[in-house]
C-alpha cells in the first residue's frame, strides 16, 4: 500500500472516530452498567403571575417570580409567627418550645426585611394568612397534647422543606439585588428552622410526601402542608 493510500485511510479513521464521538455526545446517556446515569433536570416551581410583567427598578429588573416570592415570604410569617408563639406556650417538650422560639425569632426578622423590600420595590403585601394557612392554624388550635406537638412539627417541617426549593430557585435566577438579598436571608432562616424541627425527633419523614391532606382532617402523622400558599406553592 502506497504512502498516499495509508494517509487517506488514516484520515478516514480519524474522521470516523470524531463522528462517532459527536453522535455519542448528542444521544442522552440512559444507562451505564445497568444503572441510570443521566441527571434529571431540577424542578422549576411555577410562580403566581400577577400580570405586571417585568418592571424596571433601581435594584434591577423585577419579574413576576420575584414579586411572588416576596409575597410568599410575607405570608410565611403571617402563619408561622403565631404557630411559633403557640408552640412556645403549649409545647410540653423542650425541643418543641425551642423550635417555636426559633420560628418567632427568625420570622420576626424576616418579616421586618420583607416589609422593607416590599416598600422599596412597590410590591403590595398581604396582611392575613391564606385560606390554606389559616386551615393549618385551625388544625393546631384543635389538636391536644402529644398530637399537637407532632402535628406542629410535621406541618412546619413540611412547609419549610417545600419553600427551601423555592428560595434556591429565586436566589439563582433573580436579577434584582434586593430580592437576591432577601432570598439569601430566607435561605439561612429556613435552614435553621428545618434543623431545629428535625432535632425534636418528631418528624415523620415518610409523611413528607406530596399528598395533600384535606384541611379539615388533621392527623399528627399526615397533616402536613404541601406548600406555603399565595403561595400556593411552598408558602412556608
Amino acid at each position: 500500500m502506497s504512502v498516499a493510500s495509508r494517509h487517506v485511510m488514516g484520515t478516514g479513521i480519524v474522521i470516523g472516530a470524531l463522528a462517532l464521538t459527536l453522535i455519542a455526545l448528542l444521544i442522552p446517556v440512559r444507562s451505564f452498567g445497568g444503572r441510570a446515569v443521566a441527571a434529571a433536570p431540577a424542578p422549576v416551581l411555577a410562580a403566581d403571575d400577577d400580570g405586571g410583567g417585568v418592571m424596571s427598578t433601581g435594584f434591577g429588573p423585577l419579574t413576576p417570580q420575584d414579586r411572588d416570592f416576596v409575597r410568599k415570604v410575607r405570608l410565611a410569617g403571617l402563619w408561622e409567627l403565631p404557630a411559633g408563639r403557640q408552640a412556645q406556650d403549649r409545647g410540653s417538650r423542650q425541643a418543641v418550645r425551642t423550635a417555636g422560639e426559633h420560628l418567632v425569632e427568625g420570622h420576626t426578622e424576616l418579616d421586618r426585611r420583607v416589609l422593607e423590600v416590599g416598600q422599596a420595590l412597590g410590591v403590595e403585601l398581604p396582611d392575613v394568612p391564606s385560606v390554606q394557612q389559616q386551615a393549618w392554624l385551625d388544625q393546631l388550635n384543635r389538636a391536644q397534647g402529644s398530637n399537637y406537638e407532632r402535628l406542629f412539627i410535621q406541618l412546619l417541617r413540611r412547609a419549610h422543606g417545600k419553600v427551601f426549593t423555592l428560595v434556591a430557585q429565586v436566589r439563582a435566577q433573580t436579577r434584582n439585588s434586593m430580592v437576591r438579598e432577601l432570598a439569601t436571608d430566607a435561605n439561612t432562616t429556613v435552614l435553621d428552622h428545618i434543623s431545629v424541627l428535625e432535632a425534636s425527633g418528631l418528624v415523620d419523614f415518610d409523611g413528607l410526601a406530596d399528598a395533600v391532606p384535606a384541611p379539615g382532617a388533621p392527623s399528627a402523622g399526615s397533616s402536613a402542608p404541601a406548600t406555603h400558599s399565595t403561595h400556593s406553592q411552598p408558602r412556608k
